[in-house]
């Protein structure tokens, strides 16, 4: 995904065995403000966005974008995944290891039973087929143990660890050419 706006959006929903991702519509406003409001969501992000400026903010439809997938249980929004250009978001990049960066979040009453793991992997299989052999990059605090157990069961592999944010960061990548652990 070097060039996000070069892929053929949106793609069919994407169905895993209890998931759809699909493209975001303006039912999920409600979801993505929720997302980005919440303390738990915010813990390794720098922190909850005040609910108000989210809502006055907001677009009508969030995320409509190449690489934003709403994550749906059972008709109900749940998370977004994004495989976005690394480029444009803040914080350490390497260009040199991948242009395509990971980045999921899920509402806290959807952690612990294994959505994470089955929408990214469905996500990065999209990403494989879309571009055979690209590099994909994560970013997460160490701190942060869920998200350090998700990367090792999707397959990534640690390039580097790094300070930022006032705290110690992880920068992993996968390939589909890496085999998960």
């Amino acid at each position: 995904m070097t060039d996000p706006g070069s892929l053929a959006w949106p793609p069919a929903p994407i169905k895993t065995e209890r998931l759809v991702l699909r493209e975001s519509e303006a039912r999920d406003r409600p979801t993505v403000i929720e997302l980005t409001a919440s303390p738990e969501v915010g813990t390794y992000l720098g922190g909850p966005q005040p609910r108000a400026d989210l809502e006055r903010t907001m677009p009508e439809i969030p995320g409509r974008r190449p690489g934003f997938f709403v994550i749906e249980l059972d008709g109900t929004a749940i998370g977004t995944i994004m495989l976005d250009s690394h480029a444009e978001r803040p914080g350490h990049i390497r260009p040199d290891i991948g242009k395509t960066e990971l980045g999921y979040l899920l509402l806290p009453q959807a952690w612990g039973r294994g959505y994470a793991t089955e929408a990214c992997a469905a996500a990065l299989a999209w990403c494989a087929d879309a571009h055979p052999g690209e590099a994909v990059v994560l970013r997460t605090q160490t701190a942060n143990e869920r998200s350090m157990r998700l990367a090792a069961r999707l397959g990534f592999t640690e390039v580097e660890r790094f300070e930022d944010f006032g705290a110690e960061q992880w920068f992993g990548v996968w390939t589909s050419l890496t085999p998960p652990a």
